[in-house]
């Protein structure tokens, strides 16, 4: 299965599909979602490394993606490309599939298969990986924006992330404080134990520590898409009237659900406030803008090649670092 497969299975040009898979703008939505559910149904793995491969990967850098369809990691991985090309480096970019459980057997095939000195990986659950993954090769990682990562080998790569947690507090209270009480939750899913768990644990504790009580009815799964959010809130909104503000856990989901809320018969901020998370483009230019928890993706990009550049060059050791969110008032969210 190629490029040129998923073309004529999709009904469009394979120019047309290399769009969609490098979230270029200039695709109509019912084209990129008819290609993507082809891409979703025959598992494709999009690679555009082969050409890449013949040279000498002494001067290629590996950028690995967990999913094929990320906004925000799409966003990330045109500031990591740029910085890339400024160092005299290449990039190698793939993608693997979002729901595997096999991030570290993913990662470390990656580096053999391209043999790289140098791989930043976006996404993924890294809590098994050990040293003994690394046995036999020289190799610099850096983890960005992951889930989970080992705390036995944290001597073996580096990581760059946010307070999760910490974070969703923020988003939560900020609702509470400007009066809401019933806040629908979107989620990505049950089986989320990385960031996705962690921002529940945040809203859970705003609600606590606020006097307010957990409502496992008011918690719906978004698979962090647009559509299955924007279904499960117009599901939710027809048995619950008292909704008066939503917290989307990522801005995608909180997308779909405005869509929802709108088609509802809801006025988005004067009936239903809604909360984002991630801040991305597409939420500042929604009409009316996403509020959202921002998080400073420019700033993590770059960080992580100069991370893994100082890494590669002996320049530098292995860190851990977390970086600051801050919450960007849009016109999503009112008072009661």
């Amino acid at each position: 299965m190629d490029i040129k497969d998923i073309a004529k299975l999709s009904q469009v040009s394979v120019s047309t599909v290399s769009r969609v898979i490098n979230n270029h703008p200039d695709v109509k939505y019912e084209t990129r979602e008819r290609i993507l559910e082809v891409i979703k149904q025959t598992n494709y793995i999009p690679n555009n490394s082969a050409r890449i491969l013949k040279k000498n990967n002494d001067k290629s850098i590996g950028i690995l993606v967990k999913g094929v369809y990320n906004p925000f990691f799409s966003e990330m991985v045109k500031i990591m490309s740029d910085k890339i090309k400024q160092a005299n480096y290449t990039m190698i970019l793939q993608y693997y599939d979002q729901k595997s459980k096999e991030d570290v057997n993913a990662l470390i095939t990656f580096i053999k298969e391209k043999k790289l000195q140098g791989v930043i990986c976006l996404g993924g659950d890294f809590t098994d990986i050990s040293d003994d993954n690394f046995k036999g090769l020289d190799v610099s990682v850096v983890l960005t924006s992951v889930t989970n990562i080992s705390k036995t080998a944290f001597n073996k790569f580096s990581s760059i992330g946010i307070e999760d947690e910490k974070s969703a507090y923020k988003a939560t209270e900020y609702l509470i404080k400007n009066g809401h009480r019933t806040i629908l939750l979107i989620i990505g899913s049950y089986e989320d134990i990385g960031a996705g768990k962690l921002r529940v644990d945040g809203y859970r504790q705003a609600l606590n520590n606020y006097g307010l009580c957990y409502d496992e009815e008011l918690v719906a799964i978004g698979d962090y898409s647009f559509d299955k959010a924007y279904n499960a809130t117009i599901d939710i909104l027809k048995n619950r009237k008292d909704i008066t503000a939503i917290f989307a856990i990522s801005d995608i989901m909180a997308i779909g659900a405005a869509k929802a809320v709108i088609n509802s018969g809801y006025r988005i901020g004067d009936d239903i406030s809604i909360m984002g998370f991630d801040g991305m483009e597409m939420g500042k230019y929604y009409n009316p803008s996403i509020t959202t928890i921002y998080q400073p993706k420019t700033k993590m990009a770059n960080m992580s090649v100069e991370l893994l550049l100082s890494l590669m060059n002996k320049k530098g050791k292995n860190k851990h670092i977390t970086l600051d969110t801050k919450l960007v008032e849009g016109e999503s969210c009112k008072p009661i």
